[in-house]
């Protein structure tokens, strides 16, 4: 099945592997050097324990040969200049070196053998160390010569691309900086408790919505999402670069002008005029960033992958229910490694606290993140207490890392550690009363930072929340308010900033959620 799918995926590499042949060839009858791509490089980490594909371009025709410790793999280059090899499951370790030879010689040096994975979502991905907590005592103490970086730079683009311009460095207090820093901590739990080698590839933009990380044949199989494509086909083609450039030009002159006056009148300069951005390289596009950001990584081997996104696409949260585990299912397809470990992050709280319940599109997301849950060999870290309200970009990064990091170390590496805050099981009625029972209450519910539990409100049939009363009852959580006689629905923490302190004694937030089941904000519009 593995080579199978690869075999399907190599289809796919065919005008790529082309445009590079011909970009390293002079004239059809000089020789090309044998290339690789960028994420094959110096300082990279090679998966352990499974067989890691090594893969590049030549001639068609060419024998090519890699080397690396006592393994000796060869292939002959394909008619469209492609050729890939498996090197056996190795064992963590390193440092190696490996030799790729065809016309030409390649040392590929200071190679580590251990864990990999990737980093990617939108701009709380990417957010970098050097804008987290701390920043200036977690860089200083960054010194790990055994976890290595990759950055894959941003490129959005209909056209598939098979190669970058990224490069591993070695984590140090001079790189790690400018690295992702949800992906640091990651990766930095995984290397202290394993003590081996971690690779992270970090390929992640800011703001970037969902279906940009999604081939767009993936959205094209389903009549869903056929309004969107031909919304965004619509919106590319009536795009004129050389008018948008004018309209812009014109606007700063304005913008000019009224800064002068304001100047010499004593008054703040009103806001400068942003340059035009191109709908067709964006980061929003269909299928641009799997086409730009992913398909040039792979089938780089891995471990799994750990995602931060969603603010983008808060708006569209019952979409998000199918669009976000078919970009996971579309990933695993390409990538031909099985349903490789993927854990990702829901949204934090932010924005105003409102006083009274009410509906709420980043809750929606929230439930869509969790029902993503439901795809085998995915977890969730809740971060619903670390957001700030006036910032999207909460600098608390070392906790979203942590939290990520137990998922892995207990379902992918054997660990005895909680990973999970409570999560919402069932409900019973109890008279006024409604009993709300947890999984992962791992040693007991607690109310965090002390009693009363905040968070819970509950309504009846018309289907309008009030505040409730909440208390602990061992694994349960009784819900109730004198204002509703009789109750049919609890919500908890259903909000875009929620006040709320349910957890368990491993000291993980427990995970938003309802009972009910009545349609949202983002709920799809009746005709």
């Amino acid at each position: 099945m593995e080579r199978g799918s690869f075999r399907q995926l190599q289809k796919r590499f065919v005008l790529g592997a082309i445009a590079a042949v011909a970009v390293i060839s002079v004239a059809p009858a000089l020789r090309a050097d044998v290339k690789l791509p960028a994420v094959i490089g110096d300082n990279m980490v090679l998966q352990r324990a499974i067989d890691v594909p090594i893969w590049g371009w030549a001639d068609p025709g060419e024998k090519v040969t890699v080397v690396l410790g006592k393994q000796a793999k060869s292939a002959t280059a394909a008619a469209d200049g492609k050729w890939l090899v498996r090197l056996d499951a190795m064992e963590a370790g390193g440092p190696a070196t490996m030799i790729v030879s065809g016309t030409n010689r390649i040392e590929v040096q200071n190679i580590l053998v251990g864990e990999v994975w990737v980093c990617s979502g939108q701009s709380n991905m990417g957010f970098t160390v050097r804008s987290a907590n701390d920043a200036e005592k977690e860089i200083a103490a960054a010194d790990y010569p055994q976890i290595r970086l990759f950055s894959v730079p941003l490129v959005g683009t209909q056209e598939p691309q098979y190669d970058c311009k990224g490069k591993w460095v070695v984590c140090s207090p001079q790189t790690a900086g400018s690295f992702s820093a949800v992906g640091y901590f990651f990766g930095r739990e995984i290397h202290r408790a394993l003590k081996i080698p971690v690779g992270l590839v970090n390929t992640s933009w800011g703001g970037s919505s969902c279906e940009a990380w999604v081939r767009r044949a993936v959205l094209e199989a389903d009549p869903r999402y056929a309004a969107l494509l031909a919304q965004w086909d619509k919106r590319c083609a009536a795009y004129d670069p050389e008018k948008a450039k004018a309209a812009f030009e014109a606007n700063r002159a304005r913008w000019r002008a009224a800064a002068e006056k304001a100047k010499a009148e004593g008054r703040p300069a009103p806001a400068a005029p942003r340059a035009p951005s191109d709908p067709r390289a964006g980061q929003h596009r269909p299928a641009n960033l799997y086409n730009g950001m992913i398909l040039p990584i792979l089938p780089y081997a891995i471990r799994g992958a750990v995602w931060y996104q969603g603010e983008s696409n808060a708006g569209r949260a019952y979409e998000y229910r199918d669009l976000f585990p078919r970009m996971i299912r579309n990933w695993r397809e390409d990538w031909g490694q099985g349903d490789f470990p993927f854990y990702f992050v829901q949204l934090a709280n932010f924005m105003a606290v409102r006083p009274e319940p009410d509906e709420s599109s980043w809750a929606e997301l929230r439930e869509a993140q969790t029902m993503t849950l439901a795809v085998k060999n995915t977890g969730q870290a809740v971060t619903i207490d670390i957001g700030e309200a006036d910032d999207i970009h909460p600098r608390n990064k070392q906790d979203v890392g942590r939290r990520l990091a137990v998922w892995a170390l207990a379902k992918d590496y054997g660990r005895e550690v909680v990973y999970s805050g409570p999560m919402y099981k069932g409900m019973k009625k109890e008279g006024g009363t409604i009993r709300i029972a947890f999984d992962h209450a791992d040693g007991g519910l607690v109310a965090r930072g002390g009693e009363p539990l905040k968070g819970f409100a509950v309504a009846g049939a018309d289907r309008k929340f009030v505040w409730a009363e909440a208390k602990i009852e061992g694994e349960a959580v009784l819900v109730s308010s004198p204002s509703v006689a009789d109750p049919v629905a609890v919500r908890y923490a259903w909000a875009d900033n929620p006040v709320c302190n349910l957890g368990n004694k491993a000291r993980l937030p427990a995970c938003p959620f309802r009972t009910d089941a009545w349609p949202g904000v983002t709920a799809p519009k009746q005709p």
